[in-house]
């Protein structure tokens, strides 16, 4: 198989290929092409991968192009991990927002909108470009906001653009250690948007223990979401939501630590990661490595902060979220490997009240003929407002982009929960596209 990763120089990329050296089965990846428009960040990268190649038998061979045409054309699978605007542009997404006293992140809230508004023009056009070079690669999307890139992308290619995130998996795999159970053998029902979902379920031998799970205190507040969120509260609500929801369950406190920071994550991580793409002498592995530790266990530093609870556990700072999804799915695929995963999807309807076309994330079915979305129970009402407004704020986010409209940006931010005045939206707006170059094509729109 040969696979293509658009954003090539990106931090992640070695974790992609960690998992292609350790998948030795038949069907395996052969060949790697790295494509991004920043040379020095696609050879940094490259002399990771070069590093760990070393010494392994039948590693996939690595090419580095910038040119677009090229790294598609007979490609099998193309991961979309762009960053349009850069580090750079997220910093500008949280720090407005903060300034302007709402949530400042970088797929939640006005940082959301804002990622969303600078990203979704050009993951359209690369859509396009894909359906027309390699109309026969399946496209696994990376690029955040996740669920509004697929949505958006699926436009042009249909089922064959997929969306994933670790998140659900990261806390499969809490929950399941809470519980004494192996992951492998747990089936779990999960149910949202990307960064908006709620794990419901929790079924071994088909008896559901997270009744069991929310009952034993000790157990609840063993591991990440428990210490985020609290016992009463998951109690309350009779589920486990996605971390990302500490964001709209304690707003307040969660804008409030922010801005006690004094830095954003995204500047945080443009010190961090400008060291090491400036590393030039000595092991890049190494050098990759110890920026990779520092990004995991400062994740979500300020919620933690904010909720009361201490750093995170030596298991999350392990590695094995996006590149496990994705090397699942493409062997699902091209391998007929049978699997379920929760991956971003056009729902089809599972995930009423949404439409058909509406990219939900849930349990999928997937096997050659790509991911389907397995039945779901419907959403409880709490859960239900929420999805079903943030999926209107998307939509408008999306035709702002196919359209120029101002209008629908300006939409996109009032309506979203976490932005509470017509007048911040506006202002938010506003200093967007006074800072951020990518906004220009909606100035002077109606």
């Amino acid at each position: 198989m040969r696979l293509t990763i658009l954003g090539g120089g990106g931090f992640r990329v070695p974790l992609v290929y960690r998992a292609l050296l350790n998948d030795r089965g038949s069907g395996r990846v052969t060949h790697v092409t790295l494509h991004d428009l920043d040379e020095s960040r696609i050879a940094a990268i490259g002399r990771v991968l070069a590093e760990m190649a070393d010494g392994v038998a039948d590693a996939p061979d690595v090419t580095i192009t910038t040119d677009l045409d090229e790294a598609l054309k007979g490609a099998d699978f193309v991961f979309s991990a762009i960053r349009v605007g850069g580090l750079e542009g997220r910093a500008v997404d949280e720090r407005v927002a903060i300034e302007e006293g709402v949530i400042g992140q970088e797929t939640v809230g006005a940082g959301g909108i804002a990622y969303g508004l600078r990203t979704l023009p050009f993951a359209v056009e690369l859509a396009k470009r894909i359906a027309a070079v390699a109309p026969e690669a399946w496209v696994i999307n990376f690029t955040n906001p996740a669920g509004m890139v697929t949505e958006a992308m699926s436009h042009h290619l249909g089922e064959r653009v997929i969306g994933i995130c670790d998140s659900p998996v990261g806390l499969g795999r809490r929950v399941a250690g809470a519980l004494g159970a192996d992951p492998a053998t747990v089936r779990l029902d999960y149910a949202g948007l990307n960064h908006l979902g709620w794990l419901r379920g929790v079924h071994v031998d088909g008896r559901d223990l997270l009744p069991e799970l929310l009952a034993d205190e000790q157990a609840l507040t063993s591991f990440e979401e428990g210490k985020l969120f609290g016992a009463a509260w998951l109690r309350t609500i009779g589920c486990i939501p996605n971390e990302y929801l500490h964001y709209y369950y304690f707003n307040r406190e969660a804008v409030a630590a922010s801005r006690a920071a004094g830095r954003t994550r995204g500047a945080l991580l443009i010190e961090q990661q400008r060291r090491f793409y400036a590393h030039e002498d000595g092991p890049a592995l190494a050098a990759w490595e110890d920026a990779r530790l520092e990004r995991e266990s400062t994740y979500m530093a300020e919620n933690r902060q904010a909720a009361g609870v201490g750093e995170r556990e030596s298991c999350d700072l392990e590695s094995g979220g996006y590149e496990r999804v994705a090397l699942a799915l493409m062997r699902a695929i091209a391998l007929d490997e049978r699997t379920t995963l929760i991956l971003n999807v056009r729902g089809r309807g599972t995930l009423s009240p949404l439409d058909d076309d509406a990219v939900v994330e849930v349990p999928c079915s997937v096997d050659a003929d790509g991911a389907r979305p397995l039945a779901a129970d419907p959403l409880p009402g709490h859960a239900a407002g929420l999805v079903t407004t943030v999926k209107a704020v998307e939509r408008s986010v999306i035709e702002a982009a196919t359209d120029g409209s101002r209008q629908a940006a300006l939409r996109a931010l009032a309506l979203h929960p976490l932005v509470d005045s017509v007048a911040v939206a506006g202002r938010l707006l506003e200093r967007y596209e006074a800072e951020l170059p990518q906004l220009g094509y909606l100035r002077g729109r109606a």
